[in-house]
């Protein structure tokens, strides 16, 4: 079984204190853009095909830089990535980041510096609490197919935390045609858990079905990813890996044109 290691490497300043509202937000060449939204057109994303990783960037991410698409508040790095059969990322560290990883197809395996491995498949959430520092490796499990995941970054509310690991199978939480949660910033509450006030719903949704997304915390911005199918979002016609962003804005109104999957990021639009 191969092992690609350390083929992608990207440093990311430790200390930040906050971003000015409109960081990041707008990129008039690759989005069309209004008052309090964002648009990311699925092909407008950073590319990148190393042979065994094909991978598409929303945000700027190793060799993609683009100064006008850093970030979504303190949604940092959002990754649309296929790893070729018993091929995978070698071991590299991380500090002070909230790493969620969704498998959309297959199996990756997960080793790190915390003594924790594990296979995590479609259905299955992960997130690791960086905090002081860990090192992990993730591996396509399988020999003979694709795995296919998202790799999202978010800027956590506490500097240092004692690293941590978390996982578990969505399948219990998901309803059919509503908006399920997976991540909050309570270790009480349905889903993963991370060190910001943050927020993550699926849905699955049957073409023709309508449905509110509330804010939990005012002053936080909305994200929405489009998994499969076609959706509309308050008037905006989003289609497959489209990203769209709103903030300044109490909700939206999700609407499946066609039978659709999406995931919804609730996130602070400034670090503190």
């Amino acid at each position: 079984m191969r092992l690609k290691s350390n083929v992608l490497h990207i440093t990311l300043k430790k200390t930040l204190v906050s971003y000015p509202r409109g960081y990041g937000y707008f990129c008039v060449k690759s989005l069309a853009m209004t008052k309090n939204t964002v648009l990311h057109k699925a092909n407008t994303r950073g590319h990148a095909n190393h042979g065994w990783l094909d991978s598409h960037h929303t945000f700027s991410f190793a060799n993609y830089h683009n100064r006008e698409r850093m970030n979504f508040g303190v949604l940092r790095v959002l990754n649309d990535d296929i790893v070729d059969g018993g091929m995978g990322f070698g071991t590299h560290p991380h500090s002070n980041m909230e790493i969620i990883s969704i498998p959309l197809e297959g199996d990756l395996q997960h080793k790190d510096s915390m003594g924790n491995v594990a296979v995590i498949s479609q259905g299955d959430v992960q997130v690791l609490s960086a905090g002081t520092g860990i090192s992990h490796s993730e591996q396509n499990k399988n020999t003979d197919r694709a795995v296919k995941f998202l790799q999202i970054w978010v800027f956590p509310n506490k500097q240092n935390v004692t690293p941590r690991y978390d996982q578990i199978s969505i399948g219990d939480l998901e309803k059919k045609n509503e908006l399920y949660q997976v991540l909050s910033p309570n270790p009480d509450d349905a889903g993963v858990w991370i060190h910001q006030d943050a927020w993550f719903f699926m849905g699955n949704l049957e073409a023709g079905i309508s449905r509110e997304y509330n804010i939990h915390k005012p002053g936080n911005g909305i994200y929405v990813f489009v998994l499969e199918g076609d959706v509309t979002i308050d008037g905006q016609a989003l289609n497959k890996r489209d990203g769209y962003g709103i903030w300044d804005a109490d909700g939206i109104q999700i609407k499946a044109d066609t039978d659709a999957k999406m995931l919804v990021m609730e996130v602070p639009m400034q670090l503190k």
